[in-house]
Parts: C-alpha cells; sequence; structure tokens
C-alpha cells in the first residue's frame, strides 16, 4: 500500500498505531525509541538529524515495517533518551557508541542504518569505527567532510548560519512560531510542515530537560563549533567507510546542493547516490513514498 499523501495524513499516532514506544537500557546510556513491524526481519535503524527525535520519520515506520523490524531512535541527548551527563568534547564518539551499545544490547544482527543530517554524520562513524556492525548505510543530506573544491555546509550562509539562528532561537525562545520557523528550514515548500508535527517538537522543547539539552547540543554545534573542529575529516578518509552505501541527497539540500552529495558519493568506494528533486533537508517527510521506494530498491526488494 502506498504511503499516503501529506494532505491525507491525520494524526502521527493514529498511523503508528502497532508500533511501540520503547526505552532500551544499556550499560552506559538508555535511549527511547519507535519500535514497528515483525521481528523477525531485517532490523533497519533511523536516526534523525541535530534537534530531532524519532518521529521524524513518522511517515516512514508504517511503510518500512511491512518489510523491516524498523527502530526509529531519539539519539542520545536528544527527545527522550539521556541526557545527562553531557560530554560535548565527545559528543560524535557518544552518538556512535550509546547506539552500538543498544545495537549489541538488542542482539541486532547487521542491522541497516539510515541516518538523516546529523544521523548521516553518526551512521558515517559508526560505519568507520565499528565496520562490522551494520549491513548497509544510508546517509541522507549529511556529510562530516572538508571539501577541497566545493562549498561548505559550514560556510555557507544558507546552511550553517541560517540553521543555528532558527535552531537556537527555537530553544532560547520556545513557542509555537519560533518552532514552526526551524521546521519550515527542512522543507523545500514551509506549507509541508503540519500543524501536528509542530505540535510534537513544540511539546519536546517546552519540557525543561529537553530544553536544556537541546541548548547544550545546539551551543556545541553552533556557538562553541566542537562537533564540527573536532570530527569533520579530510576527503581521503571516506575511502576507509567499508559498509555498502548510498548517498541520498536533494535537489534543494540548504548549503550543499546535488553536486555535494555526487561526491560525498564518488570519493566513498562503491556508493550509490540518489537524489531527490523538490526536496530539501527531510526528504523522508517531504516525498515519502519515493525516499521509502530508493531504501527498498538500495537494500533488496521492492515495494
Amino acid at each position: 500500500m502506498a504511503t499516503k499523501a501529506l494532505a491525507d495524513w491525520q494524526s502521527t499516532w493514529v498511523e503508528l498505531m502497532g508500533a511501540e514506544v520503547k526505552y532500551y537500557q544499556g550499560k552506559n546510556w538508555f535511549l527511547r525509541g519507535i519500535e514497528m513491524g515483525d521481528p523477525s526481519s531485517e532490523p533497519l535503524i533511523l536516526l534523525h538529524g541535530i534537534g530531532g527525535h524519532g518521529e521524524t520519520f513518522s511517515r516512514n515506520i508504517p511503510n518500512l515495517a511491512k518489510h523491516f523490524h524498523v527502530y526509529a531512535m531519539d539519539m542520545l541527548y536528544h527527545g527522550y533518551s539521556q541526557k545527562e551527563p553531557f560530554d560535548g568534547e565527545n559528543i560524535i564518539d557518544g552518538y556512535v557508541d550509546s547506539l552500538v551499545e543498544f545495537i549489541k544490547g538488542e542482539g541486532l544482527k547487521r542491522p541497516h542504518i539510515e541516518g538523516e543530517s546529523l544521523g548521516s554524520i553518526v551512521a558515517f562513524f559508526l560505519g568507520m569505527n565499528y565496520p562490522d556492525v551494520p549491513g548497509k548505510l544510508i546517509l541522507n543530506t549529511g556529510a562530516p567532510v572538508k571539501w577541497k573544491n566545493l562549498t561548505s555546509f559550514m560556510d555557507d550562509p544558507k546552511g550553517m548560519q541560517a540553521l543555528a539562528e532558527r535552531s537556537l532561537e527555537s530553544v532560547n525562545n520556545v513557542s509555537r512560531e519560533s518552532v514552526r520557523a526551524r521546521l519550515e528550514w527542512l522543507m523545500a515548500n514551509p506549507n509541508r510542515v503540519t500543524d501536528e508535527l509542530v505540535e510534537v517538537r513544540y511539546k519536546l522543547y517546552s519540557d525543561p530537560a529537553v530544553r536544556q539539552s537541546m541548548i547544550n547540543v545546539y551551543t556545541n554545534a553552533f556557538i562553541d563549533k566542537t562537533m564540527f573542529n573536532k570530527y569533520w575529516v579530510e576527503e581521503e578518509y571516506c575511502a576507509n567507510l567499508k559498509p555498502e552505501s548510498m548517498v541520498f541527497w536533494t535537489e534543494f539540500n540548504p548549503g550543499e546542493g546535488p553536486e555535494v552529495g555526487q561526491h560525498f558519493s564518488d570519493i566513498i568506494p562503491g556508493s550509490k547516490f540518489y537524489c531527490m528533486n523538490d526536496a530539501a533537508h527531510w526528504p523522508q517527510w517531504e516525498h515519502p513514498e519515493e525516499h521509502d521506494q530508493a531504501l527498498m530498491d538500495f537494500i533488496g526488494g521492492k515495494m
């Protein structure tokens, strides 16, 4: 069955009936996830971008759960996952290691992993640091690379500056308007931001513990720039990525257009490249049916 058109999407949690919201306690961290699908199916982990949460993939989970055992996670420091102690100096290592702990704790065998934006960066380093853990990687609109001859997201005012301003405003002055402005940055068409999507994130950011953790995360990335300064790699480093990968990019990815995604794919051995038209930084939400089909074609099988 095809994914519903956005105009027909009534309620995230009506569509997600049959899913479970679970907390996974590991030795060092606990993470929250939205889990759906046959446990005997291949596992697929979905990772959101900076400031996000598992509901980032709410339009994809029901469809993908027909083929996979899906886990849409709140990454460390995000959503309702563990927030303290916050280790900004080693933030990507924390994201990666907490996910590996989750994967091993659940006994998942070679789970496929899609990461969007920050989630793509986390998936990239997970594949680098633990090449025997994941199955296939889908790197969606995010690359931790110091480009030699291309415009970097960190340097383009349409990318880093705009995202930084809207991100910090959404937590320093929490309102439905500031949250909506942050979400609209993600879309090629701002009308794709639904009232319910605003309400989900507004509820999260209104929680004092979530809000403080998001301030920590955004400050680390956009003001201190610890994440960018420590974890961005030279292009040559990408040749070391072992898991089979697909770079999933978009026509209007802010600050880094299709040529960047294509080049990212070119420097990863054996990588495939997919570019979605009429989408910006949330292709899984903007055109969910196309997104889901691209994943199925890459991982194996048809919708």
